[in-house]
């Protein structure tokens, strides 16, 4: 029996966050997540921001229907396919496997995942390798199992301060929380305020809200 996978949504956007801002990528959104931020910290939140992302629904697929699906979404948006995947969700890491890599690289894509670090990519020698990882963790620093990262985002609202990672990453991020499609005056100049004072931390906006994109 062919593998399969649960996927929310499949869909051409432009990257709206991180060092690789505006760059065009197909956005796959696996189902599913093991955290449920909100507003108040508990023991699978962080506190400070609520998630604003439907992924509990979704469809299984195989990986064939999902390069259709994925081929459809293109037409379908007029755009020319960049063959970047960003794995998002929910949370990624829980179905991301192996197999998964070695097929779409095969078919000539690269792979970026946006994952909260509670679960350790797939990482072996000789095995297929994920082309970036975006990390921004939800948890406590050490709780968090991957361990390296391209770039390492933290979302900081009003208050809350630089974290101390247990993971190692080129470029460090701090993204103002936002509330729904806006971000609070205060919780913008504190962000700023934070990187200015704790450099090399850089800020790093969610451009495609403020641009009504997804």
């Amino acid at each position: 029996m062919a593998k399969t996978y649960r996927v929310n949504e499949v869909f051409l956007s432009l990257q709206g966050e991180g060092i690789r801002v505006g760059t065009s990528n197909i956005f796959v959104r696996f189902s599913g997540c093991n955290m449920e931020c909100d507003l108040e910290p508990g023991p699978k939140s962080p506190g400070g921001f609520a998630c604003d992302t439907e992924f509990v629904s979704g469809r299984t697929t195989t990986l064939e229907e999902l390069e259709e699906w994925v081929h459809v979404q293109v037409e379908t948006a007029g755009g020319v396919d960049p063959k970047w995947l960003i794995l998002t969700g929910g949370e990624p890491g829980l179905q991301v496997d192996y197999e998964f890599i070695h097929f779409w690289h095969n078919q000539g894509y690269r792979l970026a995942i946006e994952t909260n670090g509670t679960i350790e990519l797939p990482y072996a020698q000789g095995m297929p390798r994920l082309d970036w990882i975006t990390l921004s963790p939800k948890v406590a620093e050490h709780a968090i199992k991957q361990l390296f990262a391209n770039e390492l985002k933290y979302v900081r609202g009003y208050g809350q301060g630089i974290p101390k990672p247990a993971a190692q990453a080129e470029h460090l991020l701090i993204s103002p929380a936002f509330d729904a499609m806006e971000i609070h005056p205060k919780t913008l100049e504190w962000c700023v305020k934070l990187c200015l004072q704790n450099p090399p931390w850089r800020l790093s906006l969610q451009q495609h809200k403020f641009m009504k994109v997804r």
